[in-house]
């Protein structure tokens, strides 16, 4: 039996290989979303967000040989907890993270976090596009609320909640773009002009993750790109094709 963090499309077809393969296995999601993407293909699951703590009473009251973690490459917090649940319930770790991909362009600047890439941005100002998420909106904010000629655009998932941190953080619903990819180049590249963005940032997501239609497009558009590097986490054993995982899997089993 293998408890799995999922959660993204990739994550997903992984998790119905590693079923087809023989092996039972339970996916855990954080969002309802998540949780709907996995029961239309009639995977086990569990939705919420679990601490060390709570992941490892899991795994030892209900059996669980393996820990595989198919996270997002930017779930810091989730991977850390899954390591340590694994290490608590005395059970194998395998990470599957997407490949990571090295981007140089003069318009692409590397950083190695959301504070560098606020700071940064602070610094270049104009209309900028952050395509990163809600989680660390409150990042950029508090830097770049109220700079002169700046504008900041926040493109995120359409949930209510997301609605609620924009106003409890001071972005107008003009400057909120509430869409659910995947996002074509074409499209990207409409949404930057119709903003006039002249700076996006972004997170090295991989190509599973759509960086490439992003970063495609700003270039396309001549725009300048923050691109926010991966968290640098030791996983121990770590995969990036499904290949190997599945080889790993039954190595272990």
């Amino acid at each position: 039996m293998i408890f799995m963090l999922a959660g993204t499309s990739d994550a997903r077809n992984l998790a119905l290989e590693l079923q087809s393969a023989g092996n039972a296995v339970t996916a855990t999601v954080v969002t309802d979303s998540a949780a709907s993407s996995l029961a239309e293909v009639g995977l086990p699951h569990l939705v919420g967000r679990l601490t060390a703590e709570e992941m490892a009473t899991i795994i030892t009251e209900r059996g669980y040989r393996l820990v595989v973690d198919a996270s997002h490459p930017f779930a810091e917090e989730a991977s850390k907890n899954a390591m340590a649940a694994a290490e608590q319930a005395n059970v194998p770790y395998i990470r599957y993270e997407r490949a990571h991909e090295h981007y140089a362009h003069p318009l692409i600047t590397v950083v190695k976090d959301y504070e560098e890439a606020a700071h940064l941005a602070a610094e270049k100002r104009g209309v900028i596009m952050l395509t990163t998420g809600s989680k660390t909106l409150a990042t950029f904010t508090k830097v770049l609320n109220g700079l002169e000629n700046t504008r900041v655009i926040a493109r995120m998932l359409p949930r209510l909640d997301n609605m609620e941190k924009c106003e409890a953080l001071g972005v107008a619903q003009r400057d909120i773009v509430a869409i659910q990819g995947p996002f074509s180049k074409e499209l990207n590249e409409a949404l930057f002009r119709q903003y006039d963005v002249t700076l996006m940032i972004t997170k090295e997501s991989g190509k599973v993750g759509s960086v490439d239609e992003k970063l495609d497009a700003a270039l396309a558009c001549g725009i300048e790109t923050i691109l926010i590097a991966r968290p640098n986490i030791k996983y121990g054993q770590q995969y990036s094709t499904f290949e190997d995982v599945l080889q790993a899997v039954q190595n272990t089993l």
